[in-house]
């Protein structure tokens, strides 16, 4: 595996994953400073940390790493040294170990929120770009007339609205959740993209439009056939009320409005749907993360998850 060259298409397609890297041993361990792995969120792992318990104890934890977003210090010890608390850091008792310790650093990389923002106008404009300051990764939508004339601005991404279909379907193909969506189009295509958007379910969807003119764009998602209960998530007027006229003025509100409606969600880093699904080793009593687990066995009827090859060899003898 090219390490980086992996980092950098992982990275391009906004898929999540983990790095987890050897930062301290005492032997007897099979493993070396500087030694890491690569993990991803369906529980795959490339690279080597360390022998099949080793492998599965720091599999699980960059799992939970990549889950919350939240980088973490893995002491790996043998049963009689894992008593003691270590601060900062996540102390794991390896029944099965052959003496030694190892500590692993796990870094998860988790891709920015997705904001789309519809429309070649003022606002918009400064919605994307205030956006990539945060940093969101933003999506601009426009009429395809519009996408050379649109201003360019560093970080931000076009399309035209024929594809926004096909985006948003690769969004959630990937498990990919809370999107973030404002429309400000000003009446040109909001009702089109409104409805495009919504079918996503995205976590905040807001449209900058007077009460009236969103009276009017829910009475034709209506008529569309566009669930009652979805056109009822639509924010219209989108922004907080901070009596805001000029463009960057209303992208500021809008974003005050997207913290205070998004504030369980980091806007730093996109919920995964991915959570480490945990099965127990009937032998050593050691957490497996089900996702991607190599030593699996279907026996009368149930199903049972190894930390590696020896316990599962001791559950069913030659």
């Amino acid at each position: 595996m090219d390490f980086f060259a992996r980092l950098a298409e992982l990275g391009r397609e906004r898929i999540p994953f983990a790095i987890a890297t050897v930062v301290a041993r005492r032997p007897p361990v099979s493993s070396h400073v500087g030694d890491r792995a690569l993990i991803l969120a369906n529980g795959t792992m490339d690279g080597f940390v360390g022998g099949a318990c080793s492998r599965e104890i720091v599999r699980l934890e960059a799992l939970r790493a990549i889950a919350s977003g939240v980088p973490r210090l893995l002491h790996i010890r043998p049963d009689d040294d894992a008593t003691e608390a270590v601060p900062d850091a996540i102390v794991v008792a390896m029944g099965c170990a052959s003496g030694g310790s190892v500590d692993v650093y796990i870094e998860p990389h988790v891709p920015l929120r997705r904001l789309i923002v519809v429309g070649d106008t003022a606002v918009a404009d400064a919605v994307a770009r205030v956006g990539a300051q945060i940093p969101f990764d933003v999506l601009r939508v426009v009429d395809a007339a519009e996408l050379d004339a649109l201003n360019a601005v560093p970080g931000v991404h076009a399309i035209a609205i024929g594809a926004l279909g096909g985006q948003l379907d690769a969004e959630r193909r990937a498990g990919r959740t809370g999107l973030i969506a404002v429309v400000a189009s000003q009446g040109h295509y909001d009702e089109e993209t409104l409805e495009a958007l919504l079918a996503a379910g995205p976590a905040f969807v807001g449209l900058v439009a007077s009460r009236r003119r969103a009276a009017e764009v829910a009475s034709v998602l209506a008529s569309r056939g566009v669930a009652a209960e979805r056109i009822a998530t639509i924010r219209a007027p989108a922004g907080l009320d901070l009596g805001a006229r000029a463009p960057g003025d209303v992208a500021i509100s809008i974003f005050a409005e997207i913290v205070a409606a998004t504030a369980a969600a980091s806007a730093a880093g996109e919920p995964i749907e991915t959570t480490a699904r945990v099965g127990i080793d009937p032998v050593c009593g050691m957490e497996v993360a089900l996702d991607g687990a190599r030593y699996q066995l279907e026996r009368d009827g149930r199903s049972y998850v190894f930390c590696g090859p020896g316990c599962q060899a001791a559950f069913v003898p030659a």
